[in-house]
């Protein structure tokens, strides 16, 4: 028997950026061409166009949820002008997905933002808080029949690329903020500062969204599950607070947070531990570790007091199916449990649904599809199929 609630959620999730292509008016698209060492994003997975056959194999699989992003590039190319028919672009795609019968849960910011806005500054710039407010005020108007509402997607992962592009800008050069290569085995802490002010954006747009629009509205978290060495419990309390449990807080009053694990590291005294290489780690260098959906799920519901949780990433970087089958199987596990512990737990979200650009690099797949890169030919995999048979089963295994 299932232990999952009725109405829940069974999916998997994609960003504009990663599978639209020719993003051309986003700081992202401008930061590929600048940055050595960098891939380019390029016709991306074409899903601009081909996002109703994705989201055909998706529904057909039996999956009942889809998460998609808006661009924030292509509705305002330059500030106050807002294309119309890039709104209606969008508009389709929610049209589609619920056709298809799958829930919309659509991500309003995803990393990516317009050229001009990071000219001004971007989240620190004095008028940001407006700029995106402005923004989602124009979004509100196509999101009628959408459920559920995604302000923006790992703010605390936003910080550190915003810390990172003044670093690149510098003339340092660029390191993916979700791919290990071994130069950088742990990402630095994202400044507080700035969390502070994505904070005051997420809740000046919640509530405008709210209003306008009567969506259940959070936004997602990266969650890292850490976990303390014998020793490090102190360090864990400061480490996890400026990497996580800030935007954890800034969740509180939400109508849910999102919850995106992949991994676990261990905090010592000294903070946290670089993961060492090892012949089972994922191919963008993480441990693999099924139990962090768990562990992440766990203290999100405990920061929050009580926050309704969707799981909106959660997957594995491998070139072998069945592993991400036994990966995704096993994390489920950890799912259940907490829900049977009293966990609320609205749906699991796998990332992703397509194999797609991973910021800066073409080589880690994370997708239940397959993507030809030079025909954009999609392939389902084994796993696609696995996970609409627990969908339509509600995860009863």
């Amino acid at each position: 028997m299932s232990k999952f609630p009725a109405g829940f959620l069974w999916g998997a999730a994609t960003a504009p950026h990663q599978v639209e292509g020719n993003n051309l008016n986003s700081d992202f698209w401008q930061a590929e061409a600048a940055m050595p060492g960098m891939e380019r994003s390029g016709d991306a997975c074409d899903s601009y166009h081909r996002y109703a056959e994705d989201m055909r194999l998706l529904a057909d699989s039996g999956c009942n949820a889809y998460r998609f992003g808006i661009e924030w590039a292509r509705v305002e190319p330059e500030p106050g002008l807002v294309s119309r028919a890039e709104l209606a672009h969008y508009r389709r795609m929610i049209d589609t997905a619920i056709d298809l019968g799958l829930t919309p849960v659509v991500t309003l910011h995803h990393f990516t933002n317009p050229r001009w806005f990071a000219a001004e500054g971007g989240w620190m710039g004095e008028r940001a808080v407006e700029r995106f407010l402005s923004y989602a005020e124009t979004t509100a108007t196509i999101l009628d029949g959408v459920p559920w509402v995604c302000t923006m997607n790992e703010p605390n992962m936003l910080a550190i690329m915003t810390m990172m592009a003044r670093l690149a800008a510098s003339g340092q050069q660029w390191q993916s903020p979700t791919v290990d290569d071994g130069a950088r085995p742990v990402l630095p802490s994202p400044d507080p500062a700035i969390g502070r002010r994505l904070v005051d954006a997420h809740h000046a747009v919640r509530d405008l969204i709210r209003e306008r629009t009567g969506a259940k509205v959070g936004w997602t978290v990266a969650n890292q599950a850490l976990v303390a060495r014998p020793g490090g419990e102190e360090k864990l309390r400061e480490v996890r607070y400026v990497r996580e449990d800030l935007y954890l807080e800034g969740a509180k009053g939400d109508d849910f947070v999102g919850v995106q694990s992949y991994s676990s590291m261990w905090v010592g005294p000294d903070g946290i531990e670089p993961h060492p290489v090892r012949p089972d780690n994922t191919l963008v260098g993480t441990a693999y570790r099924p139990d962090s959906l768990g562990l992440a799920v766990r203290h999100t519901w405990e920061v929050t007091g009580g926050t309704p949780v969707l799981v909106t990433e959660n997957g594995i970087a491998t070139g072998d199916d069945e592993r991400r089958i036994a990966y995704t199987s096993a994390a489920l596990d950890g799912l259940e449990a907490a829900v049977a512990d009293g966990v609320d737990v609205r749906g699991y979200l796998h990332w992703s649904l397509l194999d797609n650009y991973e910021w800066g690099h073409w080589a880690p797949t994370f997708g239940l599809i397959a993507v030809d890169r030079e025909t954009f030919v999609r392939t389902p995999k084994p796993s696609l199929a696995w996970l609409g048979d627990l969908a339509r089963r509600n995860g009863g295994r």
